[in-house]
């Protein structure tokens, strides 16, 4: 497609920059030991959000933790208490403590001891009291059912087993019936297993309750490797400093050590935290990171950050944040809370786990007793069998546990890559992308500019035209000015200049050595009605004119990266229907930077607040549930990242700015990780979709075959735990991407 070039226009009004932070409320977070069960823990998220004061709750099953923001801060202890109520009311046995925002997940201790609602430890499976409880269980109900006894005999046997292996969940589910929590998986499996023991399917009914638990055991397996799977990916949290005190050194934790102090790394240690080398070179591991497994040399006057691994080399390095403030600290945080940031797929399946399970208990109910009485052979006894299926089949969990799973799988996924998305709701955005719009410098240029063309006229040399553009660039900081001070590499003079002027939008005038030199753009030449060249070249140009005369020009090229090609090519095979971009640079450098890319649209000469307007042109285009993706560098893009449905911040790495404003970091300067994410997030989508479909799928015929009397308890509780198992490893998938 040929690239079309449009120029901004600057508006004359105020740009209203949306703010994604909300302000005047205080965020608490708390870990929640002992939590293991995602149905309550959709509970406590939906009642928690009931309280009049809490807002933007978020119960998350897999990190075990609740997190809330507080309106009225006056009341604070009281809407904590409020809370906790309520945590303590649906799960007992839960103990709820605040946590540190910074705290890393994989550093979250449970407690071996704690004991869980539902009759076992869901963190680390059944303690052995209750391995030893549940063997003797089953060796009474194999005895039961092996040997023949008398009628009363057999039943007190398998009341026993029962006893021994259920009773637990029993006593739970009065307990939790007492405090109005009925629909749960206790309720559930006791009137299943209760009902099956008063139409006396004795050994049916010890045989789900034993099935139940053991499938039980291997869920909470499967949810702890998952846990710890998670946890490992974003093990980048140092675990202590060698802080050097004159001639000594000493080992204190990261958080001791202040902005100035001097620390030591050795190699094969963790960087502790941010500074800049002031002795020693070495190669550094940047893999935790960045996803990157090619290791970045570093010497004296480079900054290290804290995460990286010192592979080889001694480094003496000068810290310049503090733990709290620092990159590591800051993408620990970012990650941890990813998962408070729900999908819609996410809370469309915890609302339906809502109705889902209520709606199955009366079904149940009216298949028990309508049957036997419109049908005249149908007997009760047969037609509530068939109802307990219903019962054992309608628990939720396997949605509950997988869908959050999944995407936090994908996300992790992604960290590992170098990709930080801040949220579930974000990834499954990123399904929907349709428009892809780029800010140029620094995003698909390396926005390093460099000399790369002198031209000399009227007896001048290449030498003395960049001469007299480095004298006049020599009060300046801008880019441009800086590139040529770095070709000229000499020292400056600047007793040897007078009556320096700059004028704005144009460029420079001073007397340098008794001849008065013009250093600026084509508008300055025009303006003296100095006869210059144009020139027609993909580098920024400044012309020279020394006693109003055309002396020569000087090019400045920024640097396309390597693979911007690349990833424009692979938006474009993932089915990106336009990419565009915004530059402030002129309509040359614009239009020759878009034809090399195959970029599809060019704004160009764009002020920041013009970047925010043409976003929102632009924005009308795509359809109603496309979404628009703007990248830039997180520092000059501000108000426009917050203004596009999806932010993407590029070159991460030390730009706290960029952490704050964008919904998605990548952790490197590689355009092409934008298409990365965007695979991600459709191969995390369709795991959660596959988990969808299966779980509801396998309930739906179980549920069929129950009401025909086909399907028995066994398979109902496959439909349970088993259903649950295999969503729960299918999700891990989603931990697991190609580079």
């Amino acid at each position: 497609m040929a690239t079309v070039i449009k120029k901004g226009k600057i508006p004359n009004k105020t740009i209203k920059i949306p703010q994604k932070n909300t302000k005047g409320k205080l965020r608490k977070e708390f870990v929640l030991e002992g939590l293991g069960c995602a149905n309550c823990a959709a509970k406590m998220e939906r009642n928690i959000s009931r309280i009049e004061g809490i807002t933007n709750v978020s119960v998350d099953f897999m990190r075990k933790s609740l997190a809330l923001e507080i309106e009225e801060i006056s009341r604070t202890d009281e809407l904590i208490a409020a809370a906790e109520k309520i945590v303590k009311n649906i799960e007992s046995q839960v103990i709820m403590k605040e946590k540190m925002l910074s705290k890393e997940l994989a550093k979250e201790k449970v407690h071996d001891n704690e004991e869980h609602a539902h009759n076992h430890n869901h963190e680390e499976g059944l303690n052995k009291k209750e391995l030893i409880q549940l063997s003797i269980g089953a060796a009474v109900f194999v005895i039961a059912s092996i040997f023949e006894f008398s009628f009363w005999m057999e039943a007190a046997l398998y009341i026993i087993s029962y006893i021994l292996i259920g009773g637990e969940v029993v006593v739970q589910a009065f307990k939790n019936i007492v405090k109005g929590q009925v629909f749960d998986e206790n309720f559930l499996m006791s009137i299943a297993t209760i009902g099956a023991f008063s139409i006396q399917q004795f050994p049916e009914a010890v045989a789900v309750m034993l099935f139940y638990q053991v499938g039980e055991l291997f869920q909470d397996a499967a949810v702890n490797n998952s846990r710890k799977s998670i946890s490992s990916l974003m093990n980048i949290r140092p675990d202590f400093a060698n802080l050097k005190l004159g001639d000594e050194v000493k080992k204190v934790k990261p958080e001791e050590v202040n902005i100035g102090d001097l620390i030591v790394v050795t190699p094969g240690e963790k960087v502790p935290l941010d500074g800049t080398i002031l002795e020693g070179k070495s190669m550094l591991d940047t893999s935790a990171l960045t996803g990157e497994s090619v290791p970045r040399e570093a010497a004296v006057g480079d900054t290290i950050l804290g995460g990286f691994i010192n592979k080889n080399g001694l480094l003496t390095i000068k810290v310049t944040k503090e733990f709290s403030e620092s990159t590591v600290a800051k993408i620990l945080n970012l990650v941890e809370n990813a998962s408070s940031k729900k999908a819609p797929t996410e809370k469309f399946i915890t609302k339906f786990a809502r109705y889902y399970t209520p709606v199955v208990v009366v079904s149940a109910v009216l298949l028990a007793f309508i049957p036997p009485l419109v049908i005249s052979d149908a007997s009760f006894s047969e037609w509530i069998y068939r109802a307990l299926v219903f019962l054992v089949v309608s628990c939720p969990c396997a949605l509950v546990i997988s869908i959050p799973l999944g995407f936090f799988g994908g996300i992790g996924g992604a960290s590992k890559n170098g990709i930080l998305i801040k949220g579930g709701n974000y990834l499954e955005a990123l399904n929907n992308v349709e428009m892809v719009v780029f800010d140029k410098t620094g995003t698909l240029t390396k926005g390093t500019f460099k000399v790369t063309e002198i031209e000399a006229f009227n007896e001048m040399s290449k030498e003395e035209i960049l001469e007299y553009a480095a004298f006049a660039e020599s009060y300046s900081n801008h880019p441009i000015a800086t590139s040529i001070l770095k070709a000229y590499g000499k020292e400056i003079n600047k007793s040897d200049m007078k009556n320096y002027e700059e004028i704005s939008g144009h460029g420079i005038r001073a007397e340098i050595r008794g001849k008065q030199v013009l250093c600026g753009n084509a508008k300055l030449m025009e303006r003296e009605k100095i006869q210059y060249d144009s020139i027609d070249t993909f580098g920024t140009v400044v012309f020279i004119a020394i006693d109003k005369k055309y002396a020569g020009h000087i090019v400045i090229s920024d640097e396309i990266k390597e693979d911007s090609k690349m990833a424009i090519q692979g938006l474009k095979s993932i089915g990106i229907k336009k990419t565009i971009m915004l530059t402030g640079d002129n309509s040359v450098v614009g239009s020759k930077v878009g034809q090399e890319l195959g970029v599809d649209e060019v704004y160009s000469e764009l002020l920041p607040q013009d970047k925010v307007e043409k976003l929102e042109n632009v924005e009308k285009e795509k359809s109603s549930k496309g979404k628009l993706v703007f990248v830039g560098d997180g520092i000059n893009d501000a108000p426009v990242l917050a203004r596009a449905d999806i932010g993407i911040a590029m070159g991460g790495l030390g730009s706290d700015a960029a952490i704050e404003a964008a919904d998605v970091v990548i952790m490197t300067d590689e355009p092409s990780k934008i298409v990365t994410a965007i695979k991600i997030a459709k191969r995390t989508k369709s795991i959660v979709m596959q988990n969808i479909v299966f779980a509801l799928g396998v309930k739906a015929i179980i549920l069929v075959l129950g009401a025909l009397g086909i399907a028995n308890m066994w398979e109902a509780v496959f439909g349970d735990v088993g259903v649950a198992v295999i969503a729960i490893l299918n999700s891990m998938r989603a931990l697991k991407v190609k580079k």
